[in-house]
């Protein structure tokens, strides 16, 4: 299941000379803030995902189903949004515009659904128009398959690239044993399409037998994290560990992380998963933390308003209850605070477009930070 315990485990896992960096260094809480919480819409029971329109509304997705806007101080509920399978963690997720949804309208969501083969449900990807409040020109990009009836690791964040490429993750669907090393199976995998759902020619298993041809990179777990490198423009994804080893990843075309097969977590009942941390050909996340916060949302820091925060990554934290912030150096991190604490489980992080941080926490709304 994914991390969601509300108290800190703590234990001793031994690093390789080629381990990833761990959680050495204590985190930081300010005795001060240097901003404000300003409630913006309240009253949320899980606002998974959230984007800004260009006229100051903000489109947000419930996971039980819910696709609400936000415009002058009033809530309106979206008509016609995905038919979604609501189980365990599984549900409406995330939302994305198009980069030129300036012109063509188009915005992207991830949810869990029952369609296809099988009982259950899986993580599927769709695309629409919002029109008079409701969702039009409909068009499913994406579904994985086969349905299951576990509830746990849907994944499912979604980023658009500087070269318009359409990324998305899913979890491995609680199934570690098969699905996130198998590429010619659906889960624990990010993926890459067309910003229309088709396939890119050079995707690295684009030509490969059986595969899942839109597979990008594969052995996650349960990824609920991507953002583009500001500078670089490369992906960034941060994952759900076990009991330990929540993880940040570079993604990398066609690169296995390892799951199950590596990893410096263990199992929630105590007992070992492995004894590898690292393996020839398996790519080594360059931080995780132990204990696992159970990290979901990300984004970078760009904006002036926030000037000693410009360049760090933030995070939210389920498990603790905390928005957490990551200084950088050459893709190592040399600094961690602890923001919000006990504000409640931060689901998601973004920066909008007037360059201020918005968080949603469960069970009560989306908050934005005003620097003082």
């Amino acid at each position: 299941m994914q991390n969601s315990l509300l108290f800190p485990i703590f234990f001793v896992v031994l690093l390789s000379t080629s381990c990833a960096q761990t959680v050495d260094k204590d985190i930081n809480t300010p005795k001060t803030l240097d901003f404000t919480v300003q409630p913006v819409i309240e009253d949320l029971q899980n606002a998974w995902g959230m984007v800004f329109l260009p006229n100051n509304a903000i489109l947000v997705s419930e996971k039980t189903g819910k696709l609400l806007l936000f415009q002058s101080g009033t809530i309106t509920e979206i008509e016609n949004p995905p038919k979604v399978y609501n189980r365990g963690q599984g549900g409406l997720m995330d939302i994305e515009l198009h980069p030129e949804y300036n012109t063509n309208g188009w915005i992207y969501f991830s949810y869990a659904s029952s369609k296809g083969e099988g009982k259950g449900g899986h993580t599927a990807i769709m695309r629409a128009k919002l029109k008079n409040n409701q969702l039009v020109n409909i068009e499913e990009l994406y579904k994985a398959s086969p349905n299951s009836t576990r509830g746990q690791h849907f994944g499912s964040r979604i980023e658009f690239d500087s070269d318009g490429y359409l990324f998305f993750s899913i979890g491995e669907r609680g199934n570690r044993d098969v699905n996130p090393q198998d590429i010619t199976r659906d889960g624990g995998k990010i993926y890459r399409l067309h910003d229309d759902g088709g396939i890119p020619k050079d995707n690295p298993f684009a030509d490969k037998r059986g595969a899942r041809k839109a597979i990008w990179s594969y052995g996650h777990r349960n990824p609920q994290g991507l953002a583009l490198h500001p500078t670089t423009g490369v992906l960034w994804e941060h994952e759900h560990g076990p009991r330990g080893g929540d993880e940040i990843n570079i993604i990398q075309k066609g690169k296995n992380y390892g799951w199950p097969i590596i990893t410096y977590g263990i199992n929630y009942s105590g007992t070992e998963i492995t004894d590898e941390t690292s393996r020839p050909g398996m790519e080594q996340p360059i931080y995780q933390w132990t204990p696992s916060i159970a990290p979901s949302g990300m984004t970078f820091v760009t904006s002036d308003k926030y000037p000693k925060w410009k360049g760090s990554l933030l995070v939210g934290s389920l498990a603790f209850q905390y928005l957490e912030r990551l200084e950088l150096k050459d893709n190592k991190v040399i600094y961690r605070e602890k923001l919000l604490d006990r504000m409640g489980r931060v689901r998601n992080v973004r920066q909008a477009p007037d360059g201020y941080i918005y968080i949603s926490v469960e069970g009560k709304g989306i908050y934005r930070l005003v620097p003082k």
